[in-house]
């Protein structure tokens, strides 16, 4: 991928979600678009950002700034997980279970694009409670900070 100035970035970018909100006043309908943007590096490095502008291209940029200063590191395991976990974080519940070797990325739509990015190859997933992408983010976000490198932890509550 490409960063603001136009030179190569070392992260991985995927859009999760790119939204136009509305905001109504006296004149009519504002419109502004929020994008919901995770960056990784392939190695164990991945974050999430939202931004909000004008428009989509702003927003996106406004998302890479804010994924950038929010990336965490988790230990990998060959091409996988080192243990199970389960977080919930708002509303969204996040189940991970390390896989097989060439048994895939078997997750949903928001958590597969984290996974992808950050550079897991064989892991199984399941979300549970809101469907919400910003909120599947920031679960699969914490489940993935809550990886210890032996000890496994079975479930963290926020």
């Amino acid at each position: 991928m490409r960063d603001m100035n136009n030179t190569p970035s070392e992260f991985e970018e995927k859009i999760i979600a790119l939204d136009r909100v509305t905001r109504v006043v006296k004149g009519g309908r504002r419109f502004r678009f929020r994008a919901t943007v995770v960056i990784g590096d392939g190695a164990g490095k991945v974050g999430v950002g939202v931004g909000k502008g004008g428009d989509a291209p702003s927003s996106i940029v406004k998302a890479v700034a804010t994924a950038k200063k929010s990336m965490i590191t988790f230990p990998l395991k060959n091409s996988t997980i080192p243990h199970e976990v389960k977080v919930s974080s708002d509303g969204a519940i996040v189940f991970m279970k390390p896989a097989a070797p060439g048994t895939g990325v078997i997750a949903g739509g928001t958590v597969r694009a984290i996974l992808e990015v950050s550079g897991v190859k064989d892991i199984l997933t399941k979300s549970l409670g809101s469907s919400n992408k910003i909120n599947n983010a920031y679960a699969t976000i914490a489940a993935l900070k809550s990886l210890q490198k032996d000890e496994p932890v079975k479930e963290t509550k926020k």
